[in-house]
């Protein structure tokens, strides 16, 4: 997903918020169903963020062009984790790895069904 860095995502300085950098990353999950069609709503459930390793390797900045690659790590059970990274220019900026956790509407985790795992498959390239 490609994006253009706006002044609301920056600090005085022109240098993106470091927290933004995670909406970034969450748009770019988003956008991979929306592209095709789909929600990410899935079935009876949905995706919560679980664990979150980030690491900030050089600052974006006000009217930057940037691309956000998801790729998919694993799926296990009930959770699966990708890896996404922040380009500009082609140059890797930033890089993100979440392990996102299945669960139902009130909250309780939930096995992935097949059909899901095939979507998700589907949807994010395998690194």
């Amino acid at each position: 997903m490609k994006l253009r860095v706006y002044y609301e995502e920056t600090d005085t300085g022109g240098v993106v918020y470091h927290s933004n950098y995670l909406n970034f990353c969450e748009r770019a999950r988003s956008d991979v169903f929306f592209d095709r069609g789909l929600s990410p709503v899935l079935q009876n459930g949905h995706f919560v963020a679980k664990k979150i390793e980030a690491n900030y390797i050089t600052s974006a900045k006000l009217g930057d062009e940037l691309e956000v690659i998801s790729e998919l790590l694993e799926i296990k059970g009930a959770s699966f984790k990708l890896c996404q990274t922040i380009f500009k220019d082609d140059k890797k900026i930033f890089e993100l790895v979440i392990t996102l956790a299945y669960i139902t509407f009130d909250a309780k985790p939930q096995k992935i069904t097949q059909d899901v795992k095939d979507i998700i498959e589907m949807l994010f390239d395998k690194k």
